[in-house]
């Protein structure tokens, strides 16, 4: 009997039709239903915090205040989550508050996508910074990390009083966790502090990867890195699919980031007790899967899952394109194979720019082959990726299942905000 599956790619989502076959394995996140009322749910979470007073009681009238938000690549609600915020520091005044965009090494946010962000009565109402990593004269440092890690933020997030970072919590492929710390490294920071986190040495960690903080040199110096920042409170929210707040984890920025992981571990992570021969994913829909860079998330969930030598077949929209003339987008393309990649990202004696993003694509790509569905990019681009186009997802599964009737089939529809992981793991990851 047939299957007909959606799968999570742009805005609109992709009906797909499986073939009949014994042996498909749909993996989804633990689906819990939203808040009845998600700005009350976060009102509660500002005045109960954990590990922290309440944020009313810490923001003096004269307090500097930066509220640090996500990028135009995430879905945080901000239209939900920022009216709550604003209104519980109302005694700092629109003067002392300015909204920070945490765009790492990213392009900026065009006018347009803030306002799409943000919501209504924050443009023009409050002074709006982006961070440019590559801008020296905006960073400053604030000290430096066990190892050896010189942190550089942005020098009016450091200027403030308090810092107020937001977003949501789900698995990330290397730090474990988003949300957090991340908000200031790569969020906040320059180029050089975030190329050190993220060198090939601490990618190729064993506990750089999916669900995973204590023994992660990543989130280990992001840890760090927070305390060096000065004082801090975390607003954090774990989605369901349909992008509805279904917790709230507010206070103390390690205190309460960990006690979100431990809830989204438990809806998002999934143990699967054999490898599949092939997986089906996606980099969970817009604004995610708005470029091939960010797509390598998905990927990495399909790894997880995969025997050696499988196959990923991957949907991502990629409506930002690879991003077009990006240091990412050259890495590929300077190199005729995933092994001279990975040769180049640990030869080249500093980390390259988006070389972390570079290198874990080029692993996978070194096990596995790999399909893309991506109506944005030419096949050029796509092989440039060491990928192979895929124009009908039914067909090319159709033929991958006549040719191996035995494959285990297993679909990500939501792809990595559902983090599946092999009860017994393999080592060959990095």
């Amino acid at each position: 009997m047939t299957m007909n599956i959606t799968l999570a790619y742009g805005r609109t989502g992709l009906s797909v039709t499986l073939p009949d076959h014994d042996n498909v394995q749909v993996l989804e996140p633990v689906f819990q239903p939203g808040v009845a009322d998600e700005a009350a749910a976060v009102r509660h979470a500002l005045r109960q915090p954990i590990g922290s007073p309440a944020l009313k009681d810490l923001i003096k009238p004269s307090d500097r205040v930066g509220i640090i938000c996500n990028d135009y690549t995430r879905a945080t609600p901000y239209p939900v989550i920022l009216p709550v915020l604003l209104a519980e520091l109302s005694a700092a005044g629109t003067q002392h508050i300015t909204i920070f965009i945490a765009a790492g090494t990213h392009r900026a946010n065009t006018d347009e996508e803030l306002a799409a962000m943000l919501g209504d009565g924050v443009i023009g109402r409050f002074r709006i910074v982006q961070n440019d990593a590559f801008a020296d004269d905006q960073h400053t440092p604030v000290g430096a990390t066990n190892s050896g890690n010189t942190v550089y933020l942005h020098k009016d997030v450091v200027a403030c009083d308090w810092r107020i970072l937001t977003g949501f919590i789900e698995p990330h492929f290397f730090a474990g966790f988003s949300g957090g710390p991340k908000a200031l490294i790569p969020g906040m920071a320059h180029a050089r502090t975030i190329c050190h986190n993220h060198r090939p040495e601490h990618i190729a960690h064993p506990q750089a990867r999916w669900g995973a903080t204590e023994g992660n040199p990543l989130w280990e110096e992001l840890s760090q890195a927070a305390s060096l920042a000065g004082p801090g409170f975390l607003l954090n929210v774990a989605l369901n699919r349909e992008n509805h707040i279904i917790g709230v984890f507010a206070g103390d920025i390690l205190a309460a980031h960990r006690e979100g992981c431990r809830f989204v571990k438990h809806h998002a992570m999934i143990a699967v007790d054999e490898p599949a021969d092939i997986v089906l994913t996606t980099n969970s829909g817009f604004p995610l899967d708005r470029n091939l860079y960010q797509a390598v998330k998905g990927l990495s969930a399909a790894d997880e899952i995969l025997k050696p030598g499988g196959t990923i077949i991957m949907a991502a929209e990629c409506c930002d394109g690879v991003p077009d003339g990006s240091p990412y987008e050259h890495l590929l393309a300077d190199e005729d194979s995933p092994e001279r990649l990975l040769d180049k990202i640990f030869g080249h004696g500093q980390t390259l720019h988006d070389g972390w993003q570079a290198q874990i694509h080029a692993g996978i790509c070194t096990r596995a082959t790999v399909y893309l569905y991506c109506k944005s990019l030419s096949n050029r681009q796509i092989q440039q990726a060491f990928f192979l186009p895929c124009p009908d997802i039914e067909l090319l599964l159709n033929k991958l299942l006549s040719e191996n009737p035995a494959a285990r089939l297993m679909i990500l529809p939501q792809g990595p905000q559902t983090m599946p992981f092999l009860r017994s793991p393999r080592n060959d990851r990095r």
